[in-house]
């Protein structure tokens, strides 16, 4: 072990580096990459007979130790999934039919396209496909779907997710591989095992951990053998020493300084990721648990412009990873959002606000990026401060949607009704786009599936055709018992999808470092964390309140039509004659987002009605079901899968984006009065997450007043106890011009749903959603 500190120190922030990585990192063609897969699969050929976990952990280990590896030029933390950046790695333990699909579509489909060389694609074909085929994950799931729930999905109104590849949507426990170090956690593991030793799990986790280990030391070696170079600078051959001093001492030791505790972060991560190869392998609260470690470094004689350009470096990381899904994932999931979420500030155990110094530093480090991901969450709550709800303000006024907003005066008692301890509950954070949950403690399955409800109604609507006895009572009776007849199809389809991942995808390096599953001796996927949890989305509670409340008005109260006109009109999608009828209902009925107590109860009361049924129902490791309350940019393919609606809605056309948006153009009173529509619905529910997309003009937060006007407005957010918002704040001009002249905007990043995104990388269908929402001042 190298004991000689090698310090790297600097005066400023080399942009010129920033810059360069980022044009190395997301200029170049993004490729398919089969290594992973190829090694997986090598490792799996040779442990036939083998416990599964234990085979899990000898196929990640075989990756560890012979991936190739790569150190990016000019980085100063090293840690990549492959060797050329943003490479979409497959699956096919997991799904090989979608690849093998869509295998000469990949370059040209209309969302996230990368290129397929033909070398790999008769690799996939004869090797992978050959392989996998009839013995992967999808196949068990399609065997266990019985015909109901079948029918569920093929009417569209139900959509399971994560049956074509590993399970991400968790953070990792970071603060106790930061207070142990690899070794040290290898130790613990060890003594586990002497009480335990026919226990596969623990073994699997021990395997991984070793070979993590001798994975930091492969970048050492990596880091002497580049600083050996001819023709390399000074200044670099020291970094690249510093880099390799790091990588060696993070084999064994824990970090002592903000530089080693990002790198083990990073580290820890991309080994999750050869794991699970999953989205939203989230990072959680390190303002707060790199805090120590930061006030170490500047103690040490580090400057802070030397901290912050190692966080840029972790941010622009963050960046070089990319998912790879299929053709239909890709809609719902459109510009490939990671899920690299970190959360700032909040509250500490005692309920104090817990905003500190590298609260601040993590903000000023996405003003150097500016890139879609991280994606930054700042929790608010009645203490926070004004400096820093005033720096969150301006980071917003960037315009690439970053911070998004969680409320932690809904967050924190919506934990403690699902039976989550204070401690715990004060220390939530966020994964993926907008999941909450609770930081190496939970495996949430936090999107599990999605319900879409206008089809709901859309289905019961048309099972009163003809039936003149037909009252809006018995309509709205109808639609809550179709809900729970639904709700019970998709939680028994979401617990096949969470057997599947037991039985195919055990993930013992995730679990080592989620709390209790060591305790339990349990992996993840059998129920070893503390919380249990398993996400289901319902989607379209705007266009289903503004329609039932059409349907009451125009032809329940004012009788301007029968029911089986309305039907007509539908079925006609709102042409012909019924043209006029659509401009009707559209113009001149309220909508949700008005702050119309009528409609607003509408959308209340369904909710509350789903979360209900939800909650009557428990998963397969003990832990309960949670409704949330967001779409990703799934109301694209969901509108998709509707007919016409009473609301003036067209065939196919989109549902409302977010989940708590009013639908787009509907929200014409301004952005307070969207604020107390959404206040209407019991937020609390919304255990798994929640989303609300507003847009404002450029202009409304220029100066002092444009940042203290929308301060306030944040704050009333808070105290209307409204669980989420984010905010685009891009002109319409400069979002029009970018869809004609995408070469001129390929830095543009807006905010799509849960996430932000470049621009210029989503499809033309999402981007005039985004066009096309209401643009508010204040």
């Amino acid at each position: 072990m190298q004991t000689t500190r090698i310090m790297c120190n600097f005066d400023e922030v080399d942009t010129k580096r920033i810059e360069n990585i980022k044009k190395n990192m997301l200029n170049p063609t993004r490729e398919i990459s089969l290594e992973r897969a190829l090694l997986y699969t090598e490792s799996y050929k040779e442990t036939q007979g083998q416990a599964v976990i234990l085979r899990r952990a000898k196929a990640v280990a075989h990756i560890l130790d012979h991936v190739q590896i790569s150190i990016r030029e000019g980085e100063l933390l090293v840690g990549n999934r492959t060797i050329k950046p943003r490479s979409g790695i497959v699956s096919p333990e997991m799904d090989p039919y979608w690849i093998f699909d869509e295998i000469d579509t990949m370059d040209t489909r209309p969302q996230d396209q990368f290129h397929f060389s033909e070398e790999n694609k008769k690799i996939y074909k004869n090797v992978l496909y050959a392989y996998w085929q009839g013995k992967c994950m999808k196949d068990f799931i399609t065997k266990k779907i019985d015909k109901d729930i079948q029918k569920s999905i093929d009417e569209g109104v139900v959509s399971l997710n994560q049956t074509d590849k590993g399970q991400g949507h968790i953070i990792l426990d970071f603060p106790t591989i930061l207070k142990h170090g690899i070794k040290e956690y290898m130790d613990i593991l060890n003594e586990h095992i002497s009480k335990n030793p026919d226990n596969d799990f623990l073994c699997a986790a021990l395997i991984v951990f070793e070979a993590f280990s001798r994975h930091c030391l492969r970048y050492e070696k990596l880091a002497r053998s580049e600083a050996e170079h001819q023709g390399i600078s000074a200044k670099r051959r020291e970094e690249l020493l510093y880099i390799a001093f790091m990588c060696n001492k993070l084999s064994t030791e824990k970090p002592e300084n903000f530089q080693e505790g990002l790198q083990l972060v990073w580290l820890t991560s991309i080994a999750a990721q050869y794991e699970s190869n999953a989205s939203s392998m989230s990072l959680g609260r390190m303002d707060q648990y790199l805090y120590k470690l930061y006030l170490s470094s500047l103690n040490q004689g580090y400057s802070k412009e030397t901290l912050l350009s190692y966080l840029i470096d972790f941010y622009l990381k963050t960046n070089d990873v990319v998912i790879l899904r299929s053709q239909t994932s890709a809609k719902s999931f459109a510009g490939f959002p990671v899920g690299y979420n970190i959360a700032l500030g909040g509250l500490d155990s005692f309920g104090r606000s817990s905003i500190n110094e590298l609260s601040y530093l993590f903000l000023d480090a996405y003003a150097y990026v500016k890139t879609p991901q991280p994606n930054l969450s700042v929790r608010t709550n009645e203490l926070i401060s004004q400096k820093f709800l005033n720096k969150t303000c301006e980071t917003i006024r960037m315009g690439t949607g970053i911070p998004q907003l969680f409320n932690d005066e809904v967050c924190v008692p919506a934990f403690l009704t699902k039976r989550v301890t204070l401690d715990d509950a004060r220390d939530y954070a966020i994964v993926g786009c907008v999941e909450v949950t609770i930081p190496g403690r939970t495996y949430g399955l936090h999107d599990i599936a999605m319900f879409n409800f206008l089809r709901v109604m859309e289905l019961t609507m048309y099972s009163f055709k003809g039936d003149h006895t037909i009252t809006y009572e018995k309509l709205y009776q109808k639609m809550k018992e179709r809900i729970s007849y639904y709700v019970e199809l998709i939680t028994r389809g979401s617990d096949i999808v969470d057997l599947g991942h037991r039985e195919f995808a055990p993930t013992p390096f995730l679990s080592s470092l989620v709390l209790d599953c060591l305790q339990n001796g349990k992996d993840l996927t059998e129920g070893g964390a503390r919380y249990n949890f398993s996400g289901v989305q319902g989607i379209g509670q705007a266009n289903l309140s503004d329609s039932m409340y059409v349907l009451k008005k125009m032809v329940f109260e004012n009788k301007e039509i029968t029911f089986d006109e309305m039907l007509e009109a539908m079925e006609k999608n709102f042409e012909g004659k019924y043209a006029s009828l659509q401009e009707h209902v559209i113009n001149d009925f309220d909508k949700y987002g008005n702050d119309n107590d009528e409609i607003d109860f509408i959308a209340a009361d369904m909710f509350k009605h789903y979360s209900t049924e939800m909650s009557k129902y428990t998963n397969i490791r003990g832990g309960q079901f949670n409704p949330g309350a967001y779409t990703v940019s799934a109301h694209i393919p969901l509108g998709e899968a509707v007919g016409a609606t009473p609301d003036g809605r067209k065939k196919q056309e989109q549902l409302a984006d977010g989940g708590l948006s009013p639908m787009v153009g509907r929200d014409r009173l301004g952005p307070t009065a969207v604020l107390k529509t959404v206040s209407k619905l019991d937020n609390m529910l919304m255990v798994n997450g929640s989303l609300l997309n507003l847009k404002f003009q450029p202009n409304t937060l220029n100066g002092k007043e444009g940042i203290e006007k929308f301060s306030n407005f944040l704050r009333a957010f808070t105290k209307l106890k409204i669980q989420h918002v984010q905010f685009n704040v891009q002109s319409k001009d400069t979002l029009l011009d970018a869809q004609k002249n995408p070469d001129n905007y390929r830095g543009l990043v807006v905010r799509v749903a849960g996430y932000s995104a470049f621009f210029v990388d989503l499809n033309e269908k999402i981007q005039n959603d985004i066009i096309a929402r209401a643009s508010h001042t204040l």
